[in-house]
C-alpha cells in the first residue's frame, strides 16, 4: 500500500474555489469570511470615558453573530481580538497578529481581566474568523478611551 505524504494530502484537500479566491484578493491577502448583515461587536464594560483601577474587567458584547473558538469553522461566527492603543488597524485580509497590543481570545472568551499602566488607553474589539482573519466587512467596535487611575 502506498502512503501519501501529509503535505501532498493537504494540498489535494484544498477546496477547489480557494485558489481562485486567493487569486482575486489583493496581493498577499487571504480569502475572508463574509460577515452576517448587521453583525456588531461592542464593549459591555468598561464604558467609553470610564476611569478604572488596574486590573479591570473587560466584557465583550455581540449582536447578529455568534462566538466559536479559533480553528472552528461554523457559519456566522467568529472570536474576539482586543486591540490596545493601536494607532492603525491591522490589515483586514491577513490574520490578526498576536502581540501585547493585539490580544487573542481564541477559546471563545467574552470577558477578560486586563492590567494596564496608569494613563489614557484606547481599546477596540475586532472579530476574527477561524483563522483570525477579520470578516468581510470587518466586524469591529468603536474605539473607546479609558483612563487607568494611578494606584
Amino acid at each position: 500500500m502506498r502512503t501519501i505524504p501529509l503535505f501532498a494530502y493537504l494540498l489535494l484537500s484544498i477546496p477547489p474555489g480557494l485558489a481562485t479566491a486567493q487569486d482575486a484578493s489583493p496581493a498577499g491577502e487571504l480569502p475572508r469570511t463574509p460577515a452576517p448583515d448587521g453583525a456588531m461587536v461592542y464593549f459591555l464594560a468598561p464604558q467609553d470615558g470610564a476611569t478604572v483601577s488596574s486590573p479591570f474587567t473587560v466584557s465583550f458584547g455581540l449582536r447578529g453573530i455568534g462566538v466559536a473558538p479559533a480553528g472552528v469553522v461554523a457559519p456566522d461566527t467568529g472570536h474576539h481580538h482586543l486591540l490596545i492603543d493601536v494607532d492603525e488597524p491591522p490589515p483586514e485580509g491577513l490574520p490578526l497578529p498576536a502581540t501585547d497590543l493585539v490580544r487573542h481570545f481564541g477559546g471563545g472568551q467574552t470577558e477578560t481581566e486586563l492590567e494596564l499602566p496608569p494613563g489614557q488607553h484606547a481599546l477596540q474589539l475586532v472579530l476574527g474568523d477561524a483563522l483570525h482573519i477579520p470578516h468581510d466587512p470587518p466586524v469591529r467596535s468603536e474605539v473607546i478611551t479609558i483612563t487607568v487611575a494611578a494606584p
